[in-house]
């Protein structure tokens, strides 16, 4: 087991006879786990920033997903529900009864269908910058909106991940977009029983139109919560750790959410309609 230099660990555990990596922040006693859930052919080093900032009240964990960053690959490419059940036996193998979720991109339809098969697992879910859905159907379109993106996010993103989209390849790139694109996020969340709070970023062109949003704050009801992080892209977890990890914090304190001034973006809650 090694270690960096921020305290965290860095292991991997066997699941289904398979190697998945994962890192560790330091144990927070009396407090859920909170575990991120990375997007579609990345690794988790793209969470980190977000998930050091609040290693502070709770214990992080950040596992590769299967075929993804330094985790083993598979015989196949694994779709979204067996991306949710693997995350499930990394549950079970690190130990893990119950948690917070957060998913990002790619990780929030995992982290859905994760709070849709076994409920009793996830405390609470926090979705950021939602992927999938037909908003980013189909392939052109979704290269599209992904070639806006790049200039928007920092470069030290484009650093990290260009070796990881290498290593994941196009046969799995294709073949897990296809996948992603039909899964039923709406469905999963209008359904969701757990307690939800969606953070999506003003310049994010993955993201659907405000109509199409206000829609899902319509239909989801009062369990979920949606904040907007003016002046964020996609990749916000990376790009603005900080005034997210301030909203997450609040929303699991049961508190206001309000702007954190003394980081980039500002934030604020969106009033949907609902019912």
């Amino acid at each position: 087991m090694a270690a960096n230099t921020a305290g965290w660990t860095e292991d991997t555990a066997e699941i289904d006879g398979h190697r998945v990596f994962y890192r560790r922040s330091p144990e927070v006693p009396d407090a859920l786990p909170i575990v991120h859930v990375h997007g579609f052919g990345i690794s988790g080093s793209s969470l980190l920033p977000t998930a050091e900032v609040l290693a502070a009240r709770a214990t992080n964990l950040v596992p590769d997903l299967p075929g993804h960053g330094r985790s083993e690959r598979w015989d196949r490419t694994l779709a979204i529900p067996g991306l949710a059940h693997a995350l499930i036996r990394i549950l079970d193998a690190l130990g893990l009864e119950r948690v917070v979720l957060v998913g990002n991109s790619m990780g929030c339809p995992v982290s859905l269908e994760v709070a849709h098969s076994a409920p009793d697992r996830v405390d609470r879910m926090v979705l950021v910058s939602p992927a999938g859905g037909r908003h980013n159907q189909g392939l052109a379109r979704a290269i599209g909106q992904l070639a806006l993106d790049g200039p928007r996010e920092s470069p030290r993103m484009a650093r990290l991940a260009v070796p990881d989209y290498l290593r994941f390849g196009p046969v799995n790139t294709f073949n897990l977009f296809s996948e992603l694109t039909r899964f039923p996020s709406l469905e999963r969340i209008i359904t969701s029983t757990v307690p939800t709070l969606a953070v999506v970023g003003s310049r994010d062109p993955l993201m659907p139109p405000p109509a199409r949003v206000r829609e899902v704050g319509r239909l989801a009801g009062d369990l979920t919560t949606v904040a907007l992080i003016e002046g964020a892209a996609h990749a916000i977890n990376f790009s603005h750790p900080g005034e997210l990890a301030h909203v997450i914090g609040s929303w699991l304190d049961g508190i206001e959410i309000v702007d954190d001034p003394g980081s980039p973006g500002l934030t604020r809650v969106l009033q949907l309609p609902r019912g």
